[in-house]
Protein backbone atom coordinates (compact mmCIF):
# COMPACT_ATOMS: atom_id res chain seq x y z
CA UNK A 1 0.00 0.00 0.00
CA UNK A 2 1.45 3.46 -0.79
CA UNK A 3 2.31 5.70 2.15
CA UNK A 4 -0.24 8.66 3.22
CA UNK A 5 -0.05 11.45 1.79
CA UNK A 6 -0.57 15.17 3.57
CA UNK A 7 1.00 17.17 0.95
CA UNK A 8 -1.62 18.91 -0.78
CA UNK A 9 0.77 19.66 -4.37
CA UNK A 10 1.30 15.62 -4.24
CA UNK A 11 -2.18 14.92 -3.44
CA UNK A 12 -3.60 17.09 -5.87
CA UNK A 13 -1.48 15.32 -8.42
CA UNK A 14 -1.67 11.99 -7.27
CA UNK A 15 -5.72 11.90 -7.29
CA UNK A 16 -5.99 8.81 -9.62
CA UNK A 17 -10.03 9.33 -9.88
CA UNK A 18 -11.73 5.98 -10.44
CA UNK A 19 -15.61 5.76 -11.19
CA UNK A 20 -17.37 3.04 -8.87
CA UNK A 21 -19.59 1.55 -11.29
CA UNK A 22 -23.10 1.91 -10.28
CA UNK A 23 -26.00 4.04 -9.30
CA UNK A 24 -25.78 5.20 -5.22
CA UNK A 25 -28.59 6.93 -3.12
CA UNK A 26 -29.04 7.99 -0.05
CA UNK A 27 -32.02 6.95 2.26
CA UNK A 28 -32.99 7.70 6.02
CA UNK A 29 -33.75 4.64 8.18
CA UNK A 30 -34.91 4.04 11.32
CA UNK A 31 -31.94 1.20 11.93
CA UNK A 32 -33.89 -1.18 10.95
CA UNK A 33 -34.24 -1.31 6.92
CA UNK A 34 -30.59 -1.12 4.45
CA UNK A 35 -28.48 -1.24 7.66
CA UNK A 36 -27.04 -4.54 6.48
CA UNK A 37 -27.00 -3.28 2.55
CA UNK A 38 -25.26 0.27 3.55
CA UNK A 39 -21.72 1.07 2.15
CA UNK A 40 -21.84 4.17 4.64
CA UNK A 41 -23.69 5.26 7.69
CA UNK A 42 -24.30 8.77 9.44
CA UNK A 43 -25.96 9.53 12.78
CA UNK A 44 -28.40 12.75 12.28
CA UNK A 45 -30.64 14.23 14.63
CA UNK A 46 -33.18 13.01 11.86
CA UNK A 47 -32.37 9.36 11.33
CA UNK A 48 -29.82 7.18 10.39
CA UNK A 49 -28.62 8.20 7.01
CA UNK A 50 -27.32 5.13 4.50
CA UNK A 51 -25.63 5.45 1.19
CA UNK A 52 -27.09 2.41 -1.08
CA UNK A 53 -26.78 0.82 -3.84
CA UNK A 54 -29.95 2.53 -5.51
CA UNK A 55 -31.19 -1.14 -6.34
CA UNK A 56 -31.48 -2.29 -2.76
CA UNK A 57 -32.90 1.05 -1.83
CA UNK A 58 -35.87 0.30 -4.48
CA UNK A 59 -36.11 -3.74 -3.18
CA UNK A 60 -36.51 -2.06 0.29
CA UNK A 61 -39.07 0.33 -0.94
CA UNK A 62 -36.61 3.27 1.06
CA UNK A 63 -37.42 6.94 -0.44
CA UNK A 64 -34.74 8.85 -2.02
CA UNK A 65 -34.29 11.75 -3.87
CA UNK A 66 -31.22 12.10 -5.48
CA UNK A 67 -29.30 9.30 -7.49
CA UNK A 68 -25.64 9.64 -7.58
CA UNK A 69 -22.69 8.15 -9.24
CA UNK A 70 -19.32 7.17 -7.03
CA UNK A 71 -15.59 8.66 -7.79
CA UNK A 72 -13.18 7.25 -5.16
CA UNK A 73 -9.56 9.90 -5.10
CA UNK A 74 -7.02 6.85 -5.00
CA UNK A 75 -4.40 8.38 -3.62
CA UNK A 76 -4.03 7.58 0.20
CA UNK A 77 -4.66 11.41 1.94
CA UNK A 78 -4.42 11.20 5.66
CA UNK A 79 -6.99 11.93 7.97
CA UNK A 80 -5.54 15.80 8.82
CA UNK A 81 -4.37 16.53 5.23
CA UNK A 82 -5.55 20.20 4.93
CA UNK A 83 -6.98 21.71 1.91
CA UNK A 84 -8.17 18.16 -0.55
CA UNK A 85 -11.60 18.56 0.05
CA UNK A 86 -11.51 21.95 -0.84
CA UNK A 87 -9.28 22.14 -3.50
CA UNK A 88 -11.96 19.13 -5.33
CA UNK A 89 -14.97 20.22 -4.09
CA UNK A 90 -14.40 24.10 -5.58
CA UNK A 91 -12.78 22.47 -8.94
CA UNK A 92 -16.70 20.58 -8.65
CA UNK A 93 -18.18 23.10 -7.76
CA UNK A 94 -16.56 25.67 -11.06
CA UNK A 95 -18.28 23.39 -13.29
CA UNK A 96 -21.25 23.42 -11.63
CA UNK A 97 -21.06 19.90 -9.82
CA UNK A 98 -22.54 19.06 -6.87
CA UNK A 99 -20.46 16.73 -4.52
CA UNK A 100 -21.21 14.89 -1.16
CA UNK A 101 -17.87 13.79 0.38
CA UNK A 102 -17.25 10.74 2.21
CA UNK A 103 -13.34 10.40 3.66
CA UNK A 104 -12.87 7.55 4.57
CA UNK A 105 -9.78 6.33 6.55
CA UNK A 106 -7.49 5.79 3.54
CA UNK A 107 -9.71 7.33 0.39
CA UNK A 108 -12.32 10.08 -0.25
CA UNK A 109 -15.03 9.18 -2.11
CA UNK A 110 -17.00 11.72 -4.17
CA UNK A 111 -20.72 11.08 -4.52
CA UNK A 112 -21.97 13.34 -7.97
CA UNK A 113 -25.47 13.25 -9.75
CA UNK A 114 -25.25 10.24 -11.94
CA UNK A 115 -25.49 12.09 -14.94
CA UNK A 116 -22.40 14.22 -13.93
CA UNK A 117 -19.94 11.85 -13.23
CA UNK A 118 -17.91 11.89 -16.87
CA UNK A 119 -17.82 16.09 -16.57
CA UNK A 120 -17.11 15.45 -12.79
CA UNK A 121 -14.16 12.75 -13.61
CA UNK A 122 -12.85 14.86 -16.58
CA UNK A 123 -12.37 18.30 -13.95
CA UNK A 124 -10.64 15.84 -11.64
CA UNK A 125 -8.34 14.83 -14.53
CA UNK A 126 -8.10 18.61 -15.09
CA UNK A 127 -6.96 19.28 -11.57
CA UNK A 128 -4.73 16.48 -11.08
CA UNK A 129 -2.39 17.53 -14.20
CA UNK A 130 -2.18 21.55 -13.04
Amino acid sequence: MNQAQAHLPTLLATLAPAVRPGRYVFVTSDGGRGVDDALASVVEEEGLSLLLRQDDADALGLDYDYVAGWITLTVHSTLDAVGLTAAVSGALAGSGISCNVIAGRHHDHLLVPLHRVDDALAVLVSLSLG
